[in-house]
């Protein structure tokens, strides 16, 4: 169960408005009264830097792209808007239509790549002085209709200077504090800018659930609504609203008895995290003594603080990631090992699981970005162990500062992505190489390496299994590229996303049978997607024999709540049925019975 902090203040007034509710993805649970910071309308600064002669061509390019981008993410938006009630998606559809109308051969994109040519002008700055120049002839016009199109002109022409300049101006942390956040899109970079109690909630037009900023949002206990096609146009900053995250959605405008509603709502939330709370120091364990770990997953050192709190017994999944976000270099060995070894101090001798870089997908580091590029679809692309092969001063940068990181306590690398043995026999190779080039340059690292272990995530791995224990040291289950990859299915888009399914029999055969092989030939097995901080799924995974389980701080208790009520024969039993059966409605009717009697 997630809330907002204790010290949040409520508002005591609030906007006159018409009273709207707009519906989107409850994305992480939480209730919210507070004022918006709309992020996508903030004002960029533009450098008027004039570009060389032999440039204008790839600047003309570079806007030609942007304009393409900036026409795929409105497509985006229209579909997404088709999931709002039939008046408001209408409506918005005509909207977005024109928007890129405006951007389809039109004045705005041929009199910038004009100002490109003739006068040398950035693609950036072009846009600018073209979108003030047709902003200015429509704002002056008699007819009030054509006069209020410039607002639609500067929509338009701020989204194509974004793309343009890589979102780089999006000022999350202008935010004022306690804002509730309201934008187009966040990104897993954009998140890692926050800084604790900056933002208490977050409304985004795009996105799904089960995406990589939805799982950052539950990590850090952020209240968020996904998927809000209609509140593009349906807040402005300084608006009080409230934010539901668990029924994904937002009140504009909100009544006297909406605040009283929710205040009260909120209230009963805290009073259940207190209960919930009383767990933290109880024994993670079943009610016929099985004992389970219990292990935090951590995207950003901000969440160390509430791993602890809830009662973690180590990390599970610390996703490097961090580390490269917001920069424009890459990170070198002696800026990780600080990070690193700072973690690992904080942890106290509980043991941390660091997974080498997993750039691609939605994880997207500025630095490796400008160098590679991304291919046409980055989720079946150069990302985890692929790159840090392709790229092995990366991997060999990470393992050294690791290494070195585990003077300070106990640690376990794991190699994301993995696919056959002949990955970890590279990636070992080159483990020992580094150990071995860090103790003949006076480093002191333990004389027996860490354990070196692979992200069981693409179904090839999966079933390959019992061939990659000849090459592992231990496993953990990625559920949620797992399920991706299983099923064809990017959980990030919008259209496909709501057939994004666990309890598919086929992803619970493959889960089942990692562990079954991991069992029998004694290697240490965990869970660490999204399924595992679901309380629905533990009796499943107390079924397949499983005995870690690694999540998001916040879902700790409440896991350990649920477990703490099983019997492993019950259990068993339960699992035993389910993977009897075809029908993924089947079975999810099955565990919401089993959850409900015991």
């Amino acid at each position: 169960m997630q809330v907002p902090p204790k010290d949040q203040t409520i508002p005591e007034d609030h906007s006159t408005g018409v009273r709207r509710v707009i519906t989107g993805l409850g994305a992480s649970g939480g209730i919210v009264i507070g004022r918006a910071f709309v992020l996508d309308r903030q004002y960029i600064q533009v450098s008027r830097k004039p570009i060389a002669e032999d440039a204008v061509q790839a600047e003309c390019k570079r806007l030609h792209d942007g304009v393409s981008e900036s026409i795929d993410q409105l497509k985006r938006l229209k579909s997404q808007s088709s999931t709002a009630d039939s008046a408001a998606s209408e409506e918005l559809g005509f909207l977005l239509d024109a928007y890129i109308h405006m951007l389809t051969q039109s004045r705005l994109v041929r009199g910038a790549e004009e100002l490109i040519v003739s006068r040398k002008l950035n693609a950036v700055h072009a846009v600018s002085e073209v979108i003030d120049a047709i902003a200015t002839q429509f704002s002056g016009m008699d007819d009030r209709y054509i006069a209020a199109r410039a607002t639609d002109i500067r929509e338009v022409g701020l989204r194509l200077m974004r793309c343009l300049m890589g979102e780089t101006d999006r000022a999350v942390d202008k935010a004022p504090k306690g804002s509730i956040l309201i934008a187009e899109d966040v990104s897993p970079a954009d998140m890692a800018r926050f800084e604790p109690g900056q933002l208490t909630a977050f409304v985004t037009a795009l996105g799904g659930a089960e995406g990589h900023t939805a799982i950052m949002a539950r990590s850090l206990g952020i209240p968020a609504v996904l998927g809000a096609a209609d509140i593009i146009r349906g807040v402005s900053g300084g608006d009080q609203i409230i934010v539901d995250g668990g029924r994904g959605e937002v009140i504009l405008s909100p009544s006297e008895a909406d605040i009283a509603h929710y205040s009260q709502r909120r209230t009963d939330w805290l009073a259940a995290r207190d209960k919930l709370a009383s767990l933290r120091d109880v024994p993670s364990a079943t009610r016929d003594g099985v004992d389970i770990d219990l292990h935090a997953n951590i995207e950003l050192p901000i969440e160390l603080s509430a791993a602890l709190e809830n009662g973690a017994t180590g990390i599970g999944l610390l996703r490097s990631e961090f580390m490269f976000m917001n920069k424009d270099y890459l990170p070198d060995e002696d800026e990780q090992y600080e990070e690193l070894a700072d973690i690992v101090k904080r942890m106290g001798g509980k043991p941390v699981t660091i997974r080498t870089l997993d750039i691609g997908g939605e994880k997207l580091a500025v630095a490796l970005q400008n160098e590679m590029g991304s291919g046409p679809n980055p989720a079946l692309g150069l990302r985890g162990i692929r790159l840090s092969l392709r790229k092995s001063e990366l991997l060999e940068a990470q393992f050294a500062a690791i290494l070195r990181a585990s003077l300070h306590g106990p640690i376990r690398v794991l190699i994301p992505m993995v696919v056959g043995v002949h990955e970890m026999t590279r990636a070992r190779q080159i483990y020992e190489a580094v150990a071995r080039r860090l103790r003949k340059d006076g480093h002191a690292i333990p004389e027996t390496l860490p354990p070196l272990g692979a992200m069981i995530e693409i179904p090839a791995a999966a079933i390959a299994i019992d061939t990659l224990s000849r090459e592992c040291d231990f496993f953990a289950i990625g559920t949620n590229d797992l399920t991706q990859y299983t099923l064809a299915i990017d959980r990030t888009d919008d259209q496909v996303a709501g057939l994004y399914d666990p309890l598919n029999p086929a992803v619970l055969r493959l889960i089942r049978d990692v562990i079954r092989v991991a069992g029998e030939r004694d290697i240490p097995v965990s869970v660490c997607g999204e399924m595992a901080g679901d309380p629905r799924y533990v009796p499943l995974f107390i079924g397949f024999g499983l005995r870690n389980l690694s999540m998001s701080p916040v879902n700790l208790l409440p896991v350990k709540q649920r477990l703490r009520r099983l019997d492993t024969r019950n259990s068993e039993h339960q699992a035993s049925r389910v993977m009897e059966q075809w029908d993924s409605a089947r079975i999810a009717m099955m565990l919401d019975d089993f959850n409900d009697l015991a």
